[in-house]
């Protein structure tokens, strides 16, 4: 399977689903305004492009529209550093997974299969 890399805003309402859902337009919109500093409508917009790329569920609970990450938080982070390593890092190997100890947003058990992705990530782009 194929994981794309995600904006940086795209990324920004993803931590937010993965940390806390589902929630409506609103509720991520208050999770990321000081962060991202745009409208709700620009929430809006970009949560209707990341349903149509397939990365995030919409359901309606009491009729609200809520939302759910539809994109495995592990293999979307590592393809994101992947993409950060080599476009603009220049750096072909793969990333220590050191830079991610510390994190809120990964446990020790995502931590490890982190690194396993990383680690694996030439020769799953070979396959």
């Amino acid at each position: 399977m194929s994981v794309s890399t995600p904006s940086v805003t795209e990324l920004s309402l993803l931590k937010a689903l993965w940390k806390d859902h589902p929630l409506s337009a609103r509720e991520l919109h208050a999770r990321v305004e000081d962060e991202l500093g745009w409208s709700f409508s620009s929430t809006r917009k970009t949560l209707e492009r990341m349903l149509d790329k397939g990365m995030l569920l919409q359901r309606s609970v009491h009729g609200v529209l809520v939302y759910e990450a539809n994109v495995d938080k592990v293999a979307t982070l590592a393809a994101f550093a992947h993409d950060f390593g080599r476009r603009v890092m220049e750096i072909d190997s793969p990333l220590p997974v050191s830079m991610f100890t510390g994190s809120k947003l990964v446990d020790q058990q995502e931590l490890a299969a982190l690194e396993q992705l990383l680690q694996d990530w030439p020769l799953a782009g070979k396959a």
